[in-house]
């Protein structure tokens, strides 16, 4: 269980306490004390939670657990926010190694904004081509690949 469950329970907990007293059962308002102090351990939780570690998630992924090239690709967007483009496409680079089309994507996107569409499109291509639907409007006549309707360039 992740923290936007505990998100969920305290409102939840809240409106619920709400209906007891409103309504004066007591049933009601020992519920929503237990919904709100599991929210709040859940959302403590997380908090206190070691983060992922990049190289067993690079094994795994190569090894071919979805699990974990969801794990770096998470990692690698959270670089990318963070200010660490370098990081970032490291580790997008290895999930891209192992087949995660929405990293091919987001490999794109990294290059894209720091060297250009044109040095973007393999990795748009490459995502296209594996059924990425984004990256395939790109490639469509009139897309930013094929904006006058000709073959873009192999």
């Amino acid at each position: 269980m992740g923290p936007g469950l505990g998100y969920f329970l305290l409102p939840a907990g809240g409106a619920l306490s709400l209906t007891g007293v409103i309504t004066g059962n007591g049933t009601l308002i020992s519920l929503s004390w237990i919904m709100w102090v599991l929210g709040i351990l859940l959302i403590l939780s997380n908090r206190y939670r070691r983060p992922a570690d990049p190289r067993a998630l690079a094994v795994a992924a190569a090894a071919g657990d979805a699990r974990a090239v969801r794990g770096l690709r998470t990692l690698a967007l959270t670089a990318r926010a963070e200010g660490r483009p370098d990081t970032a496409e490291r580790l997008l680079r290895q999930a891209v190694k192992a087949g995660d089309v929405e990293s091919m994507w987001e490999l794109g996107r990294l290059v894209e904004h720091r060297e250009g569409l044109a040095a973007a499109e393999p990795w748009f291509r490459m995502a296209a081509e594996r059924g990425h639907a984004v990256a395939k409007r790109l490639f469509r006549p009139g897309g930013a690949l094929h904006p006058d309707g000709a073959d873009p360039a192999p």
